[in-house]
């Protein structure tokens, strides 16, 4: 998320649960983001400015126009912030620019642009419960001594095709590359001999292209004709990753040697189709399916230890996709949802294998498979709109942050957790001008199965909580509106 600006955004569309039968590789949902090209004068220019506790400055520039066949965005954005522990300051900032040109009435040649940046952000570390009671607002000494902090810096270019046709036909081809660069310091304790400043200098490389295609078309002269969906991604991905003894942050003494140096490639591709049914004004089927395979390669290309840590592992599943729902009426529509999916560890999860091993993949981290089922209703009147939705979900082979030592995490399958819960959402058109919004979370996530072999004794983890996944969480705000000028709270 470092290129994504909110400013710079028209649109946010979360597809909850798992929507892997069009986007796959992915348990808990999609957000998906459209920049803003509203330009409703011949050229208009934008500032906004947000400050807050804790030193929150942001100021945004938007300049956005039209002229011709040619729609354009161009925004600028910097926020730093001191944050509320000790240790804890960011600076964060982003170039996005957008344009569209129409070729004919009927086809679109998109152009996108993304630079994000972060110069610093200061890592305050983890607090033991002692350390926390008696300064919750602290930083950890090693994390401050060992100057953890992480710099990031990406940039992504898409050039896209777009094409509509009659009666909802659609076809769109986008190809995208993108660039990133991460210099994070760790206070992940490093080989001795090592003073208490001495961490580790972790460093990424990643270059990233991709291109995807999908076209949807009635099978069909009927208004009520099914509506079919068919596509194919395909990506690859390079990292060079490398790791360092660093003191005080940067490996700068002559004692900081090099640990670790990888070459890391994924390749992943992915064909889908997906089936959607309007069979009367007020009834909708869906049904989809994805296949994908993702390839994890490493190159090891640090021997002065002795090992070759090269190796490979791939990883593929069909996921699938069955929905339904019933409009009776604008105020009152159901639905009901099955999906699986799967999901696979990242590179840097793969990379974490153990604090004693620095090189290669985790031959035992696998992907995570879920299964998931809401219901529920929603609907909308002139003032008021709603949404009600009951979900289980079921993940087998969960992936789970079992260790985290001085900044380091560390992964590994659980057998099984489930979750089930209630998510409502409420707006109330108060007057003309204010608007009242409500949300209300409840979940009862836990281990169904997980069993910890430490030699001979075996810690049986049924039945605990997932950890930082609250059990309740609520979200109230307004907004205020009169002419240009709009306030949120």
């Amino acid at each position: 998320l470092t290129n994504i600006e909110l400013g710079a955004v028209s649109r946010v569309e979360v597809l909850r649960g798992a929507s892997s039968s069009l986007y796959g590789n992915g348990s808990g949902g999609v957000i998906a983001f459209e920049s803003d090209l509203s330009a409703p004068d011949r050229l208009r220019q934008e500032l906004r400015l947000t400050s807050g506790s804790f030193g929150l400055a942001k100021w945004q520039a938007r300049t956005a126009g039209r002229t011709g066949r040619a729609l354009g965005m161009l925004s600028v954005s910097r926020t730093t912030v001191d944050g509320f522990r000790q240790y804890s300051g960011a600076d964060v900032r982003s170039v996005n620019a957008a344009l569209n040109y129409l070729l004919t009435p009927t086809q679109t040649l998109e152009l996108r642009h993304h630079q994000g940046g972060t110069p610093f952000a200061l890592n305050p570390g983890a607090l033991t419960l002692a350390e926390w009671e008696a300064n919750p607002d602290s930083a950890a000494a090693v994390n401050v001594a060992r100057g953890a902090s992480r710099e990031v810096g990406q940039r992504q270019y898409s050039l896209g095709w777009r094409w509509h046709g009659d009666a909802g036909a659609e076809a769109r081809v986008v190809a995208y590359h993108m660039s990133r660069t991460v210099d994070n310091a760790l206070a992940a304790p490093v080989p001795a001999p090592a003073a208490f400043n001495n961490g580790l200098f972790s460093t990424i490389r990643r270059e990233v292209a991709g291109a995807r295609a999908d076209l949807r078309r009635r099978l069909g002269a009927a208004a009520e004709s099914p509506m079919l969906a068919l596509g194919f991604d395909a990506q690859r991905s390079r990292d060079v990753r490398r790791n360092q003894r660093a003191t005080g942050g940067r490996p700068t003494a002559p004692a900081d040697t090099l640990l670790l140096d990888q070459l890391e490639t994924t390749t992943a591709i992915g064909p889908f189709a997906q089936l959607s049914w309007q069979r009367r004004p007020m009834q909708r089927f869906t049904v989809g399916v994805r296949w994908d395979q993702l390839r994890f390669d490493l190159e090891d290309r640090f021997t002065r230890d002795g090992s070759d840590d090269s190796g490979a592992r791939t990883m593929s599943k069909l996921s699938t996709h069955v929905g339904a729902s019933w409009a009776f009426s604008p105020r009152l529509t159901s639905y009901w949802n099955v999906s699986t999916a799967f999901e696979t560890p990242t590179t840097t999860e793969l990379a974490a294998r153990s604090p004693e091993t620095l090189g290669g993949f985790n031959p035992d981290l696998d992907p995570q498979r879920i299964l998931m089922t809401e219901v529920g209703m929603r609907g909308a009147t002139r003032r008021v709109s709603y949404d009600v939705v009951l979900f289980s979900s079921r993940t087998s082979d969960a992936i789970i942050q079992f260790l985290e030592t001085t900044g380091r995490a560390f992964f590994r399958n659980a057998g099984e957790t489930r979750a089930t819960g209630t998510e409502v959402s409420l707006s109330v058109a108060a007057t003309s001008w204010l608007e009242l919004r409500f949300a209300h979370t409840w979940s009862r996530s836990r281990f169904a199965e997980y069993r910890i072999v430490r030699g001979a004794v075996v810690d049986t983890l049924d039945g605990n909580r997932l950890a930082a996944i609250p059990d309740h969480f609520v979200r109230a705000g307004l907004r205020a509106q009169r002419g240009a000028l709009t306030l949120d709270s």
